[in-house]
């Protein structure tokens, strides 16, 4: 451990790298860590300059952020949004639907959530809830799921032909993490509003989630409307990458100045394809 004399001495960062060294002391987690905001801070600069074109250029973009219990989800749209202004800027994260909206079109509530011109929304869960948590909690008929099934591409080529720009993470995680994350928090006071029966249900129905998972992938991935998987178990670099994706896409001018790369690692971030290696199987 560092010594008061080691801080007294340090007067700059590198100074307690060199005694660290020099003192045999492990500091790499300390230094993953700063390394990690760092770039975080840089891509969230980026961000900023990525609003303001959308907003200038009154462009409509809807992230949305998918996958199982615990991948991370809230986290990474946390980390997107927390720079942002947010009168330009939503995130939508919609309670199980009223009496009401259970007999009107499943898509309708969505719609109405859809981002203005100069708009960018972040959906923490969307429209595919029917595609895996509902048919696999039982939260829907068989044929409220086959309809569905049948429209969303459909519906979101409508997105499409009107100028929505749509993205779809998908938050991929294995399951031996998805427990550690659940009992992770358990035991934090801070977290246990996260948890809910359908979480503690995630483990025992794995293998369900996965069968509906590979069917909405391959029902529901289109040239116009990918699925972007992007492998969670590490928290802070699915962080990282899912934003360095978002920003590839667009062309917003000042990210030729750009002080870090917003080229996202293919490693982490991937195309869905019928063969794509896949960490939640």
């Amino acid at each position: 451990m560092f010594t008061s004399e080691n801080f007294l001495k340090a007067q700059k960062r590198k100074d307690l790298v060199a005694l660290a060294a020099e003192n045999q002391i492990d500091i790499s987690k300390t230094l993953k860590t700063i390394q990690y905001e760092e770039e975080l801070r840089l891509l969230q600069i980026e961000l900023v300059n990525l609003q303001q074109w959308v907003t200038k250029n009154k462009l409509r973009v809807a992230v949305i952020f998918e996958g199982r219990d615990a991948a991370g989800k809230g986290g990474s749209i946390k980390r997107f949004t927390q720079h942002l202004n947010p009168r330009t800027m939503r995130v939508v994260a919609l309670s199980k639907p009223t009496e009401v909206e259970s007999g009107q079109w499943y898509f309708r509530r969505y719609i109405k959530e859809l981002p203005n011109p100069g708009e960018i929304v972040f959906f923490d869960r969307s429209w595919y809830n029917r595609a895996v948590v509902e048919p696999v909690m039982g939260f829907c008929t068989k044929k409220d799921y086959e309809q569905f099934m049948v429209q969303v591409p459909g519906f979101e080529h409508m997105l499409y032909e009107d100028g929505i720009l749509l993205i779809k993470f998908w938050f991929s995680i294995s399951k031996k993490e998805q427990k550690k994350r659940i009992e992770s928090r358990l035991r934090n006071p801070l977290k246990k509003w996260k948890f809910s029966p359908v979480d503690k249900k995630g483990q025992a129905l794995w293998d369900k989630y996965t069968y509906f998972k590979e069917q909405m992938f391959s029902k529901t991935h289109t040239t116009f409307s990918p699925w972007i998987i992007v492998k969670a178990n590490d928290k802070k670099t699915a962080r990282l990458e899912s934003i360095r994706y978002v920003l590839s896409k667009f062309d917003y001018g000042r990210k030729t100045n750009h002080k870090t790369s917003i080229l996202p690692d293919p490693n982490i971030i991937l195309r869905y394809y019928r063969h794509i290696q896949q960490i939640d199987i």
